[in-house]
């Protein structure tokens, strides 16, 4: 009987350019909440793009990483694709209970520590963010100051309703961050495109490995 030959599975399209863009846009709705941009509109409109977009459409970007074996970007996008998911579900079961009793301080503190919690977990990938490239960096260095700005801002709003200077702060920091990841999205769909005339820089990798780092875009 001849023996059985397994061949590796073809590899699928990258799926980081995807992943940060849902990133990206969720963040920017977010974030110009926070800056003060949306005086003239309820400010919920990241609520069902933090469940549709940025949270599943990017869960599922880090379950197709998996697929391509990148532990890095499996790692970012599937949890930060949990933290949207997870976002929309408080709001939904706990935040605005909280808002409905009036318990402003509660609702603000809450967040504070969900930033906190996430801030730990981002410093780590910051740190192995150094191996991919420049683009990809400057998204994880961004993020990390929205999210201790955003910590320390929701921890000190106390009851104060309205954003505070500190949120705003946050606010414009996530915006840039939001800007950053579209680009590196873009740089991604257009360096990842057969035969594309269009190329945009990414930037060299802050530290060489000893073997070939999983790529995130």
């Amino acid at each position: 009987m001849a023996e059985e030959v397994r061949t590796a599975p073809a590899p699928i399209a990258d799926p980081a350019p995807l992943g940060l863009a849902a990133f990206a846009l969720t963040t920017f709705l977010l974030s110009a909440k926070n800056a003060g941009w949306m005086s003239s509109a309820s400010g919920l409109a990241f609520l069902g793009y933090a469940f549709g977009y940025g949270g599943l459409v990017q869960l599922l970007a880090g379950m197709w990483e998996f697929r391509n074996r990148n532990v890095f970007g499996a790692t970012a996008f599937a949890s930060y694709g949990g933290f949207w998911i997870g976002l929309y579900f408080w709001v939904q079961d706990v935040g605005g209970g909280l808002l409905a009793k009036n318990d402003v301080a509660a609702f603000n503190h809450d967040l504070g520590w969900i930033l906190l919690a996430f801030a730990i977990f981002n410093a780590y990938m910051l740190i192995m963010s150094t191996q991919v490239n420049m683009a990809v960096f400057l998204v994880f260095l961004t993020l990390q100051l929205t999210e201790i700005v955003g910590a320390i801002a929701n921890f000190e709003a106390g009851s104060a309703a309205a954003p505070t200077g500190a949120i705003k702060a946050a606010g414009y920091i996530g915006i840039v961050t939001a800007v950053v990841a579209w680009y590196a999205s873009a740089a991604g769909v257009a360096n990842g495109m057969t035969a594309s005339r269009i190329r945009l820089p990414v930037g060299p990798r802050l530290l060489t490995a000893t073997t070939a780092p999983d790529a995130i875009s």
